[in-house]
């Protein structure tokens, strides 16, 4: 199990950040932060994605790690920035090398049994389980949790407060949450407090 595993486990939450702007996407850790949250998932969507993580990665308070890596060249970028776990939605066996030199947290996408496998023989850490809602929701974690049950799931896509907890029950370690948290609209129209009732529904769901 990789070192990291545990904490992530912890916080039971990763919001994933995809914002159109990194000015935005600062904003959502920001207020994220403050209603609670302590890793993030900044993904290679955001304009100069590479730098926010840099300066994220600064705060000694926060676990930040990068979504969306599209090849080996990406991933060296956002561990060279302080990213601590590299993330991908598809196979690709040429993260490994870097991720693992870096002793970052290394999570594949799969959604079926022989994609697993195939994440699994890539070196990842963590299976992220992508879309996750489309695919069957916490039924299809837990079937898949049946047939792999050593095996961390992250599952991602269409989570919600409201199905954290099944998807626990299921078998995930953790989630991945995205337009759930990270609203842009209300980032854009500065609704913080919408922003972090979300983030404290959510905690409080978790913790409970």
């Amino acid at each position: 199990m990789h070192p990291l595993i545990p904490r992530l486990r912890e916080a039971r939450i990763i919001p994933v950040v995809r914002t159109s702007t990194a000015a935005r996407a600062a904003t959502a850790v920001a207020w994220l932060q403050e209603a609670g949250l302590r890793v993030f998932e900044i993904t290679m969507t955001v304009p100069e994605a590479p730098a926010l993580i840099r300066a994220l990665a600064a705060d000694p308070e926060l676990l930040v790690g990068a979504g969306t890596v599209a090849d080996a060249r990406m991933a060296e970028a956002c561990l060279d920035a302080g990213a601590k776990f590299i993330v991908a939605p598809w196979v690709d066996p040429a993260l490994a090398g870097p991720v693992q030199e870096a002793g970052a947290c290394l999570m594949l996408g799969a959604l079926t049994p022989t994609e697993v496998r195939a994440a699994l023989a890539a070196g990842a850490d963590v299976v992220k389980v992508f879309p996750a809602s489309s695919a069957g929701g916490p039924a299809h974690v837990k079937a898949l949790r049946s047939v792999f049950p050593d095996v961390t799931f992250c599952p991602t896509g269409g989570v919600d407060a409201r199905n954290v907890p099944d998807y626990i029950a299921a078998g995930a370690a953790f989630v991945g949450m995205g337009g759930r948290l990270v609203d842009e609209a209300l980032i854009a129209a500065g609704n913080r407090t919408a922003v972090q009732r979300a983030a404290e529904e959510a905690l409080g769901i978790v913790r409970t």
